[in-house]
């Protein structure tokens, strides 16, 4: 039996994450935590009985108790909620799938509890990689990662003994503007950017998908989860998203996961790893598909990229800078405040004016998102 525990089991990788859960029976889910979504999560609860949840506000947390009166179960809320489900009980493993930094603290206390990570929340290995790697590697953890384009890399460097690789190629769909120039994105709508040519994701990951800040960010997670150099890793632009992503060894020679479009995939490789199990998911037929095409980024247009590894260059606080100015920002685009192009030159304006720390420890990094918000905040009202 494995047990795991879900942080954002009602968004969509924890939803997936249980669709697996439904098809294996061996699967026993210890604990869930979600943001607001109290309907669904007592649908969850009533289906999977975890001993222990959590939701965001206790308002909520007290509504789901009286709706689960009749069930044994612990009901928590806020961080301190998340951090009971990250480390209860039996659990094994916990699939991180909440969306920015509120998934920080409790993937740091579920590695201090002797829990695996299957990381879906980026952020955390974006502001604080510096210190979860080393953190998980003296806890003797495994982080298993769950975003298509790093559980491709992660399988393309199984098996192969410690042979050193050369480049890691990182694809990237090109999302639902790729081609297009900054004067064709002046007037988009969040309907527009929520258009995504190839995958279902959550609203926010979505927007960063339309940006390439969601690329920006997943450079930076693979730096940290496979030791790399920026100048190691190279992003390629790959419409058809049938190439997760690959790894170029020393001798030329290119591993590559392809697949469907299907987070269950990597979802379920992260819960039963080094073992693949059965998966009733569409198969990926190449006759069908016929041609595969490459592009390079278009950095100069979709700036976020761009400032991506500017902001891991210069390392310390810089990529907290980075990735709590976006959210910010993404969160004011989808509220209709900004427009689509105020997104990459939030970013910058934080990265050029916001306090740089060197060397930024854990309380550092927490630190720094408020301050980024209060920047933006304070720049609004001016």
């Amino acid at each position: 039996m494995k047990y795991i525990s879900i942080i954002g089991s009602t968004g969509s990788i924890g939803t997936q994450t249980l669709e697996i859960v439904r098809a294996n029976p061996d699967i026993e889910v210890s604990a869930l935590a979600c943001g607001k979504n109290i309907d669904l999560m007592e649908k969850q609860i009533r289906e999977f009985k975890p001993a222990c949840a959590s939701v965001w506000s206790e308002k909520d947390a007290a509504d789901l108790r009286t709706r689960l009166k009749d069930m044994n179960i612990q009901i928590h809320s806020g961080m301190e909620g998340l951090i009971e489900v990250a480390t209860y009980g039996q659990a094994e493993l916990v699939i991180t799938a909440i969306v920015g930094m509120r998934g920080l603290k409790p993937t740091v206390e579920a590695i201090k509890a002797g829990k695996h990570i299957g990381l879906a929340n980026k952020e955390t290995l974006v502001t604080a990689g510096h210190l979860i790697m080393p953190m998980a590697k003296e806890y003797g953890i495994n982080i298993y990662p769950v975003d298509s384009e790093h559980s491709a890399i992660f399988q393309s460097l199984n098996g192969e003994n410690g042979n050193e690789y050369e480049k890691i190629l990182l694809t990237c769909s090109g999302g639902p503007f790729r081609g297009k120039k900054r004067s064709d994105l002046v007037n988009v709508k969040a309907e527009d950017a929520l258009k995504h040519p190839n995958w279902s994701m959550g609203r926010k990951i979505t927007i960063d998908s339309a940006t390439l800040v969601n690329k920006g960010l997943e450079v930076m997670e693979a730096k940290w989860l496979f030791d790399a150099e920026l100048s190691q890793i190279e992003v390629v632009v790959h419409p058809q998203s049938i190439i997760h992503s690959a790894v170029q060894y020393k001798d030329g020679a290119i591993m590559a996961q392809l697949g469907t479009p299907d987070m269950k995939i990597p979802i379920q490789y992260a819960i039963y790893y080094p073992k693949r199990r059965p998966l009733e998911s569409k198969r990926l037929d190449l006759f069908d598909i016929g041609t595969l095409t490459f592009e390079r980024p278009d950095t100069e247009t979709f700036e976020g990229l761009a400032f991506a590894y500017e902001a891991m260059k210069k390392g310390g606080n810089m990529p907290t800078i980075y990735n709590a100015a976006n959210e910010k920002a993404v969160a004011r685009f989808l509220n209709g405040e900004i427009n689509f192009l105020d997104i990459p030159a939030t970013i910058k304006d934080c990265m050029d004016n916001c306090k740089f720390i060197p060397d930024a420890t854990l309380i550092d990094v927490l630190e720094t998102e408020t301050a980024v918000y209060e920047y933006i905040e304070s720049r609004t009202k001016n």
